[in-house]
């Protein structure tokens, strides 16, 4: 999975469904981009100041999905399915065309996305792709919640989910973005508990949620006809969720990932002070894999939650 140059989509592709949380129709389309250019999305139902950078800096809210905001108050949500996809596949440049305030969810996963754009194929660019490489640990601990980076050769996420709800459950897994098969992790689909459904609804979210497009847990039930696409569904998703979510970061970042009941809210505090932490991460460009091992981890770096 290290490519020495940046990549885009070879042609645009479109995708059309419905946004979880406004219930609204959303058409979303992927254009290829210049080098250095990042993901941007581009809200084509307005007229001016309609572009969001997709960047950690830009998230203005992380209550049950991630939402990027730029200075003008214009706002695209549930965008860390598509960044995902756009991670696991390879692209680092594109411009992101929508006509609403949010991106479909398809069915509740990253498999379509994938699947098409994978399709496609990518363009190789001129610039070379920049790597986040982390140098020594850095923890966050926030209540019972938990997020360490420390070094690694890799991009791998260590995750674990702690419910009540015993076909959730303490349910964890470990995967590693450079050399596993992902089809589990971009497969699976978003999920939530029954019983919490009425309170998330009477905040104004999940409007356009049903089966179609997540999971829902009754007790001891799956309400889905067909049931779990794999044993591990709910924690993969939030690993898929992460990776996403990291894709805000505006690199590849070399390193693992330790997540105990981790979330979007969670990810982007840590990102924001990861990458406040100029000593914790160098920027590295790729002529071959093996400049990884040249650079030497520092000391570990612990950070509070209120800091």
């Amino acid at each position: 999975m290290f490519e020495i140059y940046q990549q885009t989509v070879r042609m645009p592709v479109t995708f059309e469904g419905v946004g979880l949380h406004s219930g609204k129709k959303s058409k979303m389309r992927i254009n290829s981009s210049e080098e250095n250019t990042g993901i941007i999305f581009k809200r084509i139902d307005l007229n001016k100041n309609n572009e969001i950078e997709g960047i950690y800096k830009n998230v203005t809210s992380a209550k049950l999905c991630t939402t990027l905001e730029n200075k003008f108050g214009v706002k695209v949500s549930t965008v860390e399915h598509i960044l995902a996809a756009l991670y696991i596949v390879g692209i680092d440049n594109a411009i992101i065309e929508i006509d609403n305030e949010e991106a479909p969810i398809m069915d509740g996963s990253a498999k379509e996305f994938i699947e098409v754009l994978k399709k496609i194929g990518k363009k190789k660019l001129k610039e070379k792709r920049k790597y986040l490489k982390i140098l020594n640990k850095v923890q966050l601990v926030e209540g019972k919640k938990e997020i360490s980076i420390e070094p690694n050769e890799s991009f791998k996420v260590n995750f674990q989910l702690d419910y009540k709800n015993k076909i959730i459950g303490n349910q964890k897994n470990s995967v590693n973005f450079f050399s596993d098969n992902l089809v589990q992790v971009y497969e699976s689909r978003t999920f939530c508990l029954y019983e919490d459904i009425e309170n998330i609804k009477k905040i104004g979210l999940a409007k356009g949620g049903s089966l179609e497009n997540a999971i829902v847990v009754d007790n001891e039930k799956i309400l889905n006809k067909g049931g779990l696409r794999n044993d591990k569904e709910f924690v993969n998703h939030k690993i898929l969720d992460l990776a996403g979510d990291f894709m805000l970061s505006g690199f590849r970042v070399i390193g693992q990932i330790n997540c105990y009941q981790g979330g979007h809210e969670l990810t982007n505090i840590f990102l924001r002070k990861l990458l406040n932490l100029k000593s914790s991460s160098s920027i590295v460009e790729m002529n071959n894999p093996d400049i990884l091992k040249k650079i030497r981890p520092l000391h570990p770096i612990s950070i509070a939650a209120s800091a």
